[in-house]
C-alpha cells in the first residue's frame, strides 16, 4: 500500500512546508561527532517547519594515509634527514584504516544519539567519498530542501573546510549553511568569522 500525504497532487508532498503532510529533508555534513549543543542549535532552525524534518547526516571517513602523512608531516625536517626510512607495513597501514573507520563510525553514532536527544530525526552514514561530492549526492537522492556543513572551530580546519561550503553553493540548488562545531550561535556571530550561508 502506497503511502499518501493527502489529497494534493496524487500523494505527493505540495511543497508546502506548513501544512505537516510532508518531510523537509536536510542534510547535514558534518565533520566530528555532533554535541549535544549542536544538535539543539541545529534543530532549533526548523523548529517552525509544520513538516516532518529529516536530518541525513553525512560523516566522512577519515583518511588513514592522509592522518600517516600528516603524522610524518608533523617531525622536523632534521628528524626526518637523521632517520632511518619511515614506512609501513600493509598490516600497519590496514590497522590505521580500521581505527578511522571506527572513529568515523563511533562519531556519527554519537551524532545521531545526539539529534535523537535533541528530538529530531535523523539517519546517517559514513562515506568514503569526497564530502562535497557526497553532499551533493546525498541531496539529490532524497530531494533535500538545504544542506548544512559543520566544521571544527580551529582556524587551519575553517581555512581549508570554508571551501566545502564554497564548492558546495556552486554544485547545490539549496540553500547551503555553514556553522561551527561546539560553538554557539552567539560565540559565532561574536568572533568575525560567524554563520555564513543563506
Amino acid at each position: 500500500m502506497s503511502e499518501t500525504n493527502g489529497p494534493l497532487d496524487n500523494g505527493r508532498d505540495s511543497g508546502d512546508i506548513t501544512d505537516g503532510r510532508g518531510t523537509y529533508d536536510v542534510v547535514l555534513l558534518v565533520e566530528q561527532a555532533m554535541s549535544k549543543q549542536d544538535a539543539e542549535q541545529v534543530r532549533s532552525l526548523h523548529n517552525e517547519i509544520a513538516d516532518r524534518v529529516i536530518y541525513h547526516v553525512l560523516m566522512p571517513l577519515e583518511d588513514a594515509a592522509a592522518r600517516v602523512e600528516a603524522s610524518v608531516g608533523m617531525l622536523g625536517a632534521g628528524d626526518v634527514m637523521s632517520a632511518p626510512a619511515l614506512a609501513m607495513t600493509e598490516d600497519e597501514l590496514a590497522a590505521v584504516r580500521e581505527e578511522c573507520r571506527e572513529r568515523s563510525d563511533n562519531d556519527l553514532t554519537r551524532t545521531l544519539a545526539a539529534l535523537a536527544a535533541a528530538g529530531a530525526t535523523a539517519k546517517g552514514t559514513v562515506t568514503g567519498q569526497p564530502p562535497v561530492e557526497a553532499l551533493a549526492d546525498k541531496v539529490t537522492e532524497v530531494g533535500a530542501r538545504e544542506a548544512i556543513i559543520l566544521t571544527r572551530p580551529h582556524v587551519v580546519a575553517e581555512f581549508f573546510h570554508v571551501d566545502w561550503t564554497s564548492r558546495a553553493r556552486r554544485k547545490l540548488g539549496v540553500p547551503v549553511l555553514h556553522l561551527l562545531e561546539h560553538e554557539t550561535f552567539d560565540e559565532q556571530a561574536g568572533g568575525g568569522e560567524g554563520v555564513t550561508g543563506l
